[in-house]
């Protein structure tokens, strides 16, 4: 969420940072309503000013028995109180309105972010691997031989309806075991906190982290009132939520395996075949709580993070920037990760990692109190995949598959499949 005072202290610059998303400016109608709430505000405390005064000279009035007097001045008192109750009343409605319009409105990109319309305006910073070269066509994840009892969309479909599957044998195995390596990587070699979080939240933490209002059909929301969480990101954010920390806590960097819940609202007939856009999957998350001063810096260092999971697993990748067309509405910048897949012959996201400066820490009034007792100061939050791991399935399926319709596992993950080299053109691991 931003913060009013930085928009009344530069609107022209406000409104510049929103048309770089597209946006007309807002600053005008922002500020409206700023003024009058902050109007209402200054009406309310002069009324009560004079509500206190008229109290007090009720009370000498009675005492001098001046009658009259006392009728008048009971008289001013209750009408006072009267326009103190509905200057609140209003006030405090023009105060939830401004709250509710800010939080609506996307994060101020950084200046690095480049520009663009869409994502063929995003910016290639490296690659890692060579994409192998087969000789013979390569196929889709969902069409080799090794995955055919493995991957089971019809019987998912009967549970559950579309865009669902049941994972099965090897397949259920090799799944469980990119889980595993992931954590064990990312609390041994990286230094996260390995973290088990619900997957069920109240509102007010969907809201926290930008999830609500704006984007709530993107969701799945109980009859109760929870909603399950379309990311870790989620939770592990929120659990600084209304917290004052201590500066030396920080960096917080967390890590959690969960189940992931979205309605993909909006993407009807995109990538409908196999299993890569699923309304349930499981990703590896990571997210980092940290010191104003070092959030690009932690950026960096947690796409390093998820690209060294690929670079483990021996899979090719590109690292892109996203530019002001395709980045997040609530991210300062973001790097994507986009992993070879040779049976669509092109690069598929696999892990998007941002910072999303103090944007979230408002929403979740989340701060950490300076260790030169000075006042406290609103935490940065950043939060990416590491990995999303039914995606890392396919890339794993894809990149390792042979002619026979086999698929041999990366080195890396065999101390996690006791000793298994291969998924066999049965489905068996071998």
């Amino acid at each position: 969420m931003h913060d009013i005072r930085t928009i009344r202290d530069n609107p022209a610059a406000f409104d510049a940072a929103m048309a770089r998303r597209g946006m007309e400016a807002q600053s005008p109608s922002i500020l409206a309503l700023d003024e009058a709430r902050r109007a209402a505000i200054q009406t309310a405390e002069t009324a009560q000013a004079e509500q206190n005064r008229a109290a007090k000279d009720v009370g000498k009035a009675k005492a001098s028995g001046d009658e009259a007097e006392f009728e008048r001045l009971r008289g001013i008192v209750a009408a006072k109180k009267a326009e103190v109750a509905e200057m609140q009343a209003k006030a405090k409605a023009l105060d939830a309105e401004l709250t509710n319009v800010l939080m609506t409105l996307p994060n101020v990109m950084h200046r690095d972010v480049p520009d663009g319309a869409d994502e063929t305006g995003n910016v290639e910073i490296r690659r890692w691997g060579e994409p192998r070269s087969f000789d013979f066509a390569p196929r889709e994840h969902y069409q080799l031989a090794a995955v055919q009892d493995g991957l089971d969309f019809e019987t998912a479909a009967k549970l559950s309806g579309s865009r669902f599957v049941v994972l099965g044998g090897g397949v259920a195995r090799l799944h469980r075991a990119l889980a595993q390596f992931m954590l064990d990587t990312h609390v041994g070699e990286h230094g996260l906190r390995e973290t088990w979080t619900p997957v069920l939240v109240k509102e007010e933490m969907m809201l926290g982290t930008g999830q609500l209002p704006k984007f709530g059909e993107d969701s799945y929301q109980t009859t109760n009132g929870w909603w399950l969480v379309p990311t870790a990101e989620v939770t592990l954010t929120n659990i600084v939520h209304g917290e004052t920390v201590e500066e030396v806590s920080l960096p917080r960097r967390y890590v959690a395996h969960t189940q992931c819940f979205r309605s993909e609202a909006g993407s009807a007939g995109k990538d409908t075949a196999g299993m890569l856009r699923q309304h349930q999957f499981e990703k590896v998350e990571m997210v980092s709580v940290v010191h104003p001063d070092c959030s690009m810096e932690e950026h960096d260092r947690m796409t390093g993070c998820a690209e060294a999971i690929l670079q483990k697993l021996g899979l090719p990748y590109r690292t892109v920037v996203l530019c002001s067309g395709d980045i997040g509405f609530g991210a300062v910048k973001t790097h994507d990760i986009e992993v070879w897949l040779p049976g669509q012959n092109t690069y598929r996201e696999i892990s998007s990692v941002s910072t999303c400066g103090d944007f979230q820490a408002r929403r979740m009034n989340a701060r950490f109190k300076p260790v030169d007792g000075g006042k406290p100061q609103f935490v940065h939050t950043l939060n990416g995949s590491g990995l999303a791991v039914g995606r890392c399935l396919i890339a794993v399926l894809e990149n390792g598959q042979n002619a026979d319709g086999s698929v041999t596992l990366p080195e890396a993950l065999h101390p996690w499949l006791g000793g298994k080299t291969t998924l066999t053109a049965e489905g068996v691991l071998a």
